[in-house]
């Protein structure tokens, strides 16, 4: 969306004719480290140019309304700066709320209300994070508006609380923090347990990534996330019996062979392999990416895959189509699913020549065997959230 709609779309809206500023927060993929952020472990996500777009103006007075054009059937909700709970009756707008509200209960002076268009082209359920990105794209609103000096890390930590103590999804960082720190053509190697990071340059030469949406909804508060983080909790607390570790993420897979009948249950183990495993993969992953391995890299994005379908079983029918299918396909490295799982997408490194055919093929088996078509997206790695300040 340029410019020029947004900021006609705002004064329609809210009937306002003075310009509103702009500002713009990215969704995100993971390349590998899935269900790991949470466990102590690395994850490895990018920002993508895909994302949430706000406009945005101070009010004279202390209402806050709130307007996206993806839920226009919502019309404005509004509310006061008094009155930041939590109500299932403002929907979507509880996550610029839930920000609004963690900044001013950490001690930031939000003195005024606002009015606050979004508009977001990352396709709603699909798993590449729209939640944080409306928390982040509201965090810098308010920092931008109100002349506030919050360290980043703060911020991204604030997006957090908003989704484990506002929303009640029992999220990890990851989601915030690649949204928050993204940057243009680099990942992001974090460590979830101490929040250490490093940039890792994504140079796919003749390869790109493409984004399959599987169109199968998913709802994060209300899937078995909370579950299975509970399980790997469970898993941890029975390996504390012999061990001395804060996190799965602590664990080598050696460590875990040695120690894993220390986990009572059956489910509990597999969950647990998953963190262990996959937080190895993730390291390893990085190292190849480094050496332009893309072949080995991509090796380790279908393990992953492999291990979140056995082990964590958080993949589901379409998404193991998907993988499925791509594995099979000349010209692909790898393929993942990516985000939470239950549905949502996957990421697939594909070389260039063979990208039309990759979606013709897969359009063609999974719309047989599901009877919808999945979408498809060709992101570029971007830059974080930020206010923007030149023409878009």
């Amino acid at each position: 969306m340029k410019q020029t709609e947004l900021s006609q779309a705002f004064k329609d809206f809210f009937q306002n004719d003075e310009n509103p500023r702009f500002f713009f927060a990215p969704g995100r993929i993971n390349l590998i480290g899935e269900h790991t952020d949470y466990n102590g472990g690395h994850v490895f996500p990018a920002a993508i140019s895909f994302g949430t777009y706000a406009a945005a103006r101070k009010r004279p007075d202390q209402k806050l309304r709130f307007y996206s054009m993806n839920f226009q059937e919502k019309g404005i909700i509004e509310c006061e700066l008094a009155d930041l709970s939590f109500s299932s009756e403002h929907d979507w707008a509880n996550f610029p709320k839930g920000m609004i509200h963690h900044f001013v209960k950490n001690g930031f002076s939000i003195s005024h209300g606002m009015d606050i268009l979004f508009y977001g082209n990352i396709p709603n359920g699909a798993g590449l994070s729209s939640s944080a990105s409306i928390e982040m794209v509201t965090g810098v609103v308010l920092e931008s508006l109100f002349d506030l000096e919050i360290d980043r890390l703060r911020m991204i930590q604030l997006g957090q609380d908003v989704e484990n103590q506002y929303i009640g999804v029992n999220s990890g960082i990851m989601d915030q923090f690649a949204i928050g720190k993204g940057k243009k053509d680099f990942a992001i190697l974090l460590d979830c347990q101490t929040l250490a990071y490093s940039y890792a340059p994504v140079e796919l030469v003749d390869h790109e990534i493409v984004i399959i949406n599987s169109n199968k909804q998913r709802t994060l508060a209300g899937s078995k996330y909370n579950e299975r983080r509970a399980q790997c909790e469970e898993a941890l607390s029975d390996l504390r019996n012999e061990l001395h570790v804060n996190s799965l993420g602590e664990l080598t897979g050696e460590n875990f062979e040695q120690f894993k009948h220390l986990i009572k249950n059956d489910t509990n183990r597999k969950r647990a392999k998953h963190a262990v495993y996959e937080n190895e993969r993730t390291l390893l992953a990085l190292k190849e990416l480094e050496q332009g391995n893309i072949e080995a890299f991509g090796q380790l994005m279908n393990a992953s895959h492999i291990s979140l379908r056995d082990d964590y079983a958080v993949t589901g029918a379409e998404l193991d189509h998907i993988a499925a299918m791509a594995w099979r396909h000349p010209g692909v490295v790898g393929a993942r699913m990516t985000g939470a799982g239950f549905g949502g997408c996957a990421i697939a490194i594909v070389h260039r020549a063979q990208i039309e055919s990759f979606k013709e093929n897969l359009i063609d088996s999974y719309t047989k065997e599901f009877g919808f078509s999945p979408s498809f997206y060709e992101a570029k790695i971007s830059d974080g959230a930020k206010e923007l300040t030149e023409e878009f």
